[in-house]
């Protein structure tokens, strides 16, 4: 029987578990919840997700949500895994778990409060929030800081390791989240980080090519924002030298 992930593309907790599962081979069902639809709210979803996010798994009568809590099921219960993705050496795998915490609460918050208040709150119809995007940007800048100058210090990967775990798919796929952003602003905000730079292209080649697959819709997406912002900027210049 399939494993059933609830997911949508544009998330990218998502992206990280649809990921996960093409590059160990898992048979999965992939069933699209529209969050910019509401879908998530509905009472069908609510009954394996009480908490109204996305990813969600079903595995037989197993439900399943958090990605982190579902990458580290995945590993766990299905036997053709890698063991470099989540090693059973408990010095290492506590080093995994110790990256993901810190990704909540710094990386994501950061990355989520720069791209909905500049980019998707008001494409979406929803009102901007120009403090909440600065204090995330600035608290985004932090966590690429400490990517660069902790996480990254001893290797290729995240905690040194030689080979990628499930952290850095999770956390890559965050930063993915930037390509909504202005070139001008995705550059400005990445590219002062080399080694962070670096290690998003090591994770894209050890996870292709269902990296840039499962990514496909964000860089449509991508695309679409940027010819937005683009033409905007064209009426705005227009508009003040009239």
């Amino acid at each position: 029987m399939a494993l059933k992930v609830y997911a949508d593309r544009m998330s990218q907790p998502s992206r990280a578990v649809l990921i996960f599962c093409k590059i160990n081979g898992i048979d999965v069902e992939e069933i699209r919840v529209d969050i910019l639809k509401n879908k998530q709210y509905s009472p069908e979803y609510k009954a394996i997700n009480p908490m109204r996010r996305v990813p969600a798994i079903v595995d037989g009568r197993f439900k399943l949500f958090e990605s982190h809590a579902i990458l580290i099921y995945i590993c766990c219960a299905f036997p053709g895994v890698a063991s470099h993705w989540y090693p059973s050496d408990l010095f290492k795998r506590s080093k995994i778990h110790s990256v993901l915490d810190w990704h909540h609460s710094n990386l994501r918050r950061g990355t989520v409060g720069l791209v909905f208040n500049t980019i998707l709150a008001p494409l979406n119809g929803f009102p901007s929030n120009p403090q909440a995007a600065k204090e995330g940007e600035k608290l985004l800048t932090r966590s690429l800081s400490k990517l660069e100058d902790f996480w990254l210090k001893d290797g290729r990967f995240l905690v040194g390791s030689s080979q990628p775990s499930i952290a850095d798919i999770s956390l890559v796929c965050e930063i993915m989240q930037l390509e909504l952003l202005s070139e001008e602003d995705h550059d400005r905000i990445l590219s002062p980080y080399k080694k962070v730079v670096q290690w998003i292209e090591d994770t894209k080649s050890a996870t292709a090519p269902h990296f840039d697959e499962v990514h496909g819709i964000l860089f449509k997406a991508q695309k679409r924002f940027r010819e937005r912002m683009a033409t905007e900027s064209v009426k705005n210049e227009v508009k003040s030298k009239l």
